[in-house]
């Protein structure tokens, strides 16, 4: 057997500590190091799911699964045929996690505790003695003549080491761009990829907490239409729907500073045509109910009043007496409301951009530089990224598991 490898892996989160893990388990003698530059690991798996850690997707098949990456679908491909939530879920639980899947298909752990995913990989890496070292990075990266690198750190002088592994993740990662282009890559610059609106609208104020479970929102003047449960919040409009329009349009959404203006449909499956002729009912069936106070639609009450209110139409108007041009009015609110978003926020605590390593150079079968033999890159920190719901950490797990299997030579 060869020489054991001596393993350098900068970045301490998901991606990181499973490329570790993968490595020692491949290869029981390799000298594995884990240098994260703050000063505790895995904090994204801590944050993760409102510290609960959404760990994976309960999504099976290769070829959907790459649905949800707006960036990264036709690469991530091949490698989720040999990784996937289905091996994610057989790991963990083979390491005493076990997982449950939640009624939108994400999964966690039955603790509800990001704590236990915490403590289960670094327990293994304690176990398989990898070691771990917080509060120290890299400040440059060279290629030596007879193979390898020498790393220098911003703590203790510099390091040899065979195998180089980057995974500093996305924007909060920056400098690893930075040393990835000193090895020959091109870096598409990281931009958000999930947050929610900002709108300032009277229609809106006052009613946070209230959602819908399925809406559609379509941004002016771009191919984004996205459909699913929408949250009005203190600042504007959150929920899935609005951050899977967040990441198909992050590129788009930056380029406008972001500010446009969104259409919005309360009911995905009603419109105008089916909103007409649920009023057509309401006249003859609830003649004499005031429109303010009852919604035929089934939406919030103090949601539908203030559609009500927008729609000029006041509390004394009975469905019997509702003009054509109100039911027009209203019938506009519901299925294509105008509203203007001014800002955006981070998705609560965690933080996805898109941007990164270019994937062309990158061969996926082993997560290895083309530009740079010996260098490994996974992760965030290459420009691929999913909507919420346990599909990035996927992408860690699985960008990790094979960069560590290649660096141990397996």
């Amino acid at each position: 057997m060869p020489e054991a490898p001596r393993v350098l892996i900068a970045g301490g989160g998901a991606a990181g500590f499973f490329a570790a893990l993968a490595c020692a388990e491949a290869r029981p003698d390799a000298d594995i190091h884990i240098y994260e530059r703050g000063p505790e690991v895995l904090t994204k798996v801590r944050i993760s799911g409102g510290g609960r850690c959404n760990v994976t997707h309960a999504c099976f098949e290769p070829e959907e699964l790459v649905k949800n990456y707006p960036r990264g679908a036709r690469e991530l491909l091949g490698p989720f045929h040999r990784f996937q939530p289905r091996d994610t879920v057989a790991w963990f639980e083979a390491h005493g996690v076990k997982l449950k899947t939640e009624e939108d298909g994400r999964m966690f752990p039955v603790t509800d505790n990001s704590q236990t995913i915490v403590d289960c990989l670094m327990g293994e890496a304690a176990r398989l003695g990898i070691k771990v070292r917080t509060g120290c990075g890299l400040t440059e990266i060279r290629k030596k003549d007879d193979g390898g690198f020498r790393v220098w750190l911003t703590e203790d002088g510099n390091v040899d080491c065979d195998r180089l592994l980057l995974c500093t993740g996305g924007t909060r990662g920056l400098r690893g761009h930075g040393l990835a282009e000193t090895l020959g890559h091109t870096v598409a610059p990281p931009v958000p990829s999930l947050f929610t609106f900002h709108v300032e609208d009277a229609r809106l104020r006052g009613l946070a907490g209230i959602s819908v479970p399925m809406a559609r929102v379509r941004v002016g003047g771009t191919p984004l239409d996205e459909v699913g449960p929408l949250l009005i919040t203190h600042w504007g409009l959150s929920g899935p729907c609005i951050l899977r329009t967040s990441a198909w349009g992050a590129r788009l959404l930056e380029e406008r500073g972001y500010k446009f203006n969104l259409q919005l449909q309360w009911l995905a499956d009603h419109d105008h045509k089916r909103v007409a002729a649920v009023f057509q009912e309401a006249r003859m069936r609830f003649a004499r109910k005031h429109v303010a106070l009852w919604s035929p639609l089934g939406l919030p009450q103090r949601l539908w009043e203030r559609l009500v209110a927008a729609a000029d139409i006041n509390a004394d108007i009975t469905w019997n007496t509702l003009s054509k041009p109100q039911a027009l009015a209203l019938a506009r609110e519901l299925c294509a409301g105008e509203y203007h978003v001014s800002a955006k926020s981070m998705n609560k605590e965690e933080f996805v951009t898109c941007g990164g390593v270019h994937l062309k150079e990158i061969d996926f079968r082993t997560m290895e530089s083309r530009t740079c033999p010996g260098l490994h890159i996974a992760g965030e920190v290459l420009d691929l990224d999913a909507i919420t719901g346990g599909f990035n950490f996927q992408a860690a797990w699985t960008t990790g598991w094979l960069a560590g299997r290649a660096m141990a030579g397996a």
